[in-house]
């Protein structure tokens, strides 16, 4: 059953400084493991100390966060749920139907979070118009990354049509360089999919497919030529791509062993930490087409006993939206603040691109949910594309079958 109130969350003053409570408390669940991610995660357990919290970590890697939500799904069957929980999109809404969330509006009122963040951003942090969940940053998905000395050397450029990309993928083969870095995880074959999507869709396509799940668009012939591309995309990857991590195949462009990478912006988060610079050493496009898919990370709070973590829930909540945390942390993450008044002065080429894309897709409604991040659909729904997508990548499947076989699993997911 669906609850109609949030689990009872004590109205901790922001001070902070009563002697009612002991030092706020924080175990944080995510999945923040790799370079720049946990270079960006210090940045919040940093301040969290400063302002004189207890920060417990509890990072769990893998599979793009689906590690995580399990050992989450077990804390709390167990009834010792986490302070806070990296959660995304449908997901906070499916945790707080399950009664366990808690109501954190009293920060959000006290720090006028409904003035400085997007409706379309706001609108994923609530549950039945109460604030739930603390947004961090917003990530761009449908991102082309490549080295630029290995572009430079093999006398291409960018590309801004899927022909195009095509014909530099095949001429990089020729060369014997990997035109495309992977992971063979099914995350990132959904991460790729989508944003090929995207380009051959069209944004009112892509919103018909992966966010309404129109059978008529899910079954078209642009439909099959988005699984069709997928197939040459296969063909661009190296024989050893299965089971990498994203990470590593953004230290295979980086080491100039493939030109080209389709990741959301935490790729970026990878070539700064190591020490690489944009424009110079690597380079940035949005993948051929219009349209923005974001990937929004935010912080749900959990029901738990005890003042300390309440205190600690609602110091977390504050420090995540707040402009210093922001800042910094998108800096060192790759993404863009989630606030609209934080200073993009100390950002890079590739983050104004970003947010200059961000408004103007916001502005003629191409601003879209990433479905393959979690943000668009429900896991069941979300789960049987995906699958269908790796069945097809890891295969000789036909573009039609794959039609059928997407279409198909989508109508049984209802």
């Amino acid at each position: 059953m669906k609850r109609t109130a949030f689990a009872a969350v004590s109205a901790v003053a922001l001070s902070f400084a009563a002697p009612a409570f002991a030092e706020p408390q924080a175990e944080v669940l995510h999945w923040w493991t790799s370079g720049g991610e946990a270079k960006s995660v210090a940045v919040l357990k940093d301040e969290f100390a400063a302002n004189g919290g207890t920060w417990t970590d509890m990072p769990v890697a893998g599979g793009g966060g689906d590690a995580a939500m399990t050992a989450l799904r077990a804390r709390v069957l167990s009834g010792n749920a986490p302070t806070a929980v990296q959660l995304k999109g449908p997901a906070i809404q499916e945790w707080y139907e399950e009664g366990v969330l808690a109501d954190i509006s009293s920060v959000a009122e006290a720090e006028g979070w409904a003035n400085v963040l997007p409706a379309s951003i706001a609108n994923h942090m609530k549950c039945e118009g109460h604030w739930c969940a603390a947004p961090v940053n917003v990530h761009r998905v449908d991102w082309i990354w490549a080295n630029a000395d290995v572009l430079a050397a093999n006398g291409i450029e960018m590309p801004t049509s899927w022909d195009e990309f095509n014909a530099a993928a095949d001429k990089l083969k020729a060369a014997g360089i990997t035109p495309l870095a992977h992971g063979g995880q099914a995350w990132q074959d959904a991460t790729v999919f989508e944003a090929v999507a995207l380009g051959i869709l069209g944004p009112d396509g892509f919103r018909k497919a992966f966010v309404e799940l129109d059978t008529d668009t899910l079954t078209s012939d642009k439909m099959v030529a988005v699984f069709d591309q997928m197939r040459k995309m296969r063909g661009y990857v190296d024989d050893n791509f299965s089971g990498r991590d994203w990470n590593l195949a953004t230290a295979m462009v980086m080491n100039g062993e493939a030109a080209f990478q389709i990741m959301g912006d935490w790729a970026k988060g990878e070539f700064l930490a190591a020490g690489k610079t944009p424009g110079k050493d690597f380079l940035c496009a949005s993948v051929p087409g219009d349209g923005f898919l974001y990937n929004v990370d935010s912080f749900a709070m959990f029901d738990v006993g005890g003042g300390d973590k309440q205190a600690g829930q609602q110091l977390l909540a504050k420090l995540i939206v707040g402009k210093n945390f922001q800042k910094v942390f998108n800096l060192n993450k790759g993404s863009i603040p989630a606030r609209t008044d934080v200073s993009l002065d100390e950002f890079d080429m590739c983050a104004h691109l970003s947010a200059k894309d961000m408004t103007e897709s916001s502005a003629n409604g191409s601003l879209l949910p990433s479905y393959a991040h979690g943000m668009a659909l429900r896991g069941a729904q979300a789960g049987a594309i995906t699958d269908v997508v790796t069945a097809h990548f890891n295969s000789d499947m036909s573009s039609a079958d794959a039609v059928k076989m997407l279409a198909d699993a989508v109508a049984n997911s209802m």
